[in-house]
């Protein structure tokens, strides 16, 4: 009888200590869970900013993609931009563009932050013709930034591009009219285009260039971005390894995704089906256009690894 009694009770101190330990494993595992929940970058499937070998050799999360009134741009690298177009001011002339640009327009660019509970879907929009039949303007409707370049139409073309844009990308020579809600993201490649987007959403603007530019656009000041001469050296250095003269302004805002994104989907990159560099709004007449100063194979090669390696969801139309 005492020995039964003696079984029973190890018994149930056995149990008890079972469910303990299995108790402590599954509130260890819930812990890790949510740790790692909590230390994830954003609340997407994938996060562009998880490690991945090949991307970190290229990606540096410290360069800031948009200049503030606190930015203050090296010599070594404004050397580097002058050459873009043949800029002949000095340092110091920039410096007090960028000062006068910022009496304005916002000290610091509108950015929605990286959150753990956040996934920021980004559409970054070409212009190539390979994007006429595509039918993926639904889709690219379905993102919370949705990035256009220079003077992409979309009335028309609805139905492969969609109808929504969140930051139109341009310089002077590109420069196209914007409602109310859209960010102007300038893209400068000299002093003058400080100028001139300061002077065409105020007073209007007076200068010449390679090509007539606007005297005055319309667009909402407090969402005026500009591209940091250090980030587009940084593009050109790190991600083309200084091939071609300077990036694309395409290549450029697929890298400034990159940086503000979380979740990046890229449509209207590359030649179209007959290997043609054409707009998709254009009829093409010169078959022997291409990429000019940049490089554009290197380009198109690096958006398919950046593919290949699942940090954009690449769709190449027709």
């Amino acid at each position: 009888m005492f020995s039964e009694k003696m079984d029973s009770k190890v018994k149930i101190l056995l149990a008890l200590m079972s469910v303990t330990i299995v108790g402590v494993f599954l509130r260890g595992c819930t812990v890790k869970y949510y740790a790692y929940q909590y230390q994830r970058a954003c609340a997407c499937d994938k996060c562009v900013s998880e490690a991945n070998p090949w991307f970190m050799q290229r990606f540096n999360k410290s360069v800031e993609p948009f200049l503030s009134a606190k930015h203050n741009l090296t010599e070594s690298t404004f050397n580097w931009w002058k050459r873009l177009q043949g800029e002949r001011g000095s340092l110091s002339s920039y410096s007090k563009t960028v000062k006068g640009l910022f009496q304005v327009f916002p000290a610091r660019p509108q950015l929605e932050e990286p959150s753990p509970y956040r996934c920021r879907t980004c559409a970054v929009v070409g212009n190539s013709g390979n994007l006429r039949g595509s039918l993926y303007g639904p889709m690219i409707n379905f993102h919370d930034v949705i990035i256009r370049m220079n003077t992409g139409r979309i009335k028309g073309y609805e139905a492969d591009v969609g109808n929504r844009t969140t930051h139109r990308i341009m310089y002077p020579e590109s420069a196209v009219n914007l409602d109310n809600t859209t960010h102007l993201v300038l893209f400068p490649f000299k002093i003058q285009d400080l100028l001139w987007v300061t002077k065409a959403l105020t007073t209007g603007f007076r200068g010449t260039s390679y090509m007539p530019v606007k005297s005055k656009i319309k667009a909402n000041k407090n969402l005026v971005m500009v591209i940091n001469p250090a980030f587009m050296q940084y593009v050109h250095e790190t991600w083309l390894k200084k091939r071609g003269r300077y990036p694309s302004t395409g290549f450029m805002a697929l890298v400034m995704a990159l940086h503000i994104c979380d979740e990046i989907h890229v449509f209207g990159y590359g030649a179209d089906k007959d290997g043609n560099w054409s707009h998709y709004w254009e009829t093409l007449h010169n078959k022997k256009l291409k990429t000019g100063v940049h490089p554009g194979t290197n380009e198109y090669a690096t958006i398919l690894e950046l593919a290949k390696q699942q940090k954009i969801k690449f769709y190449p139309g027709w």
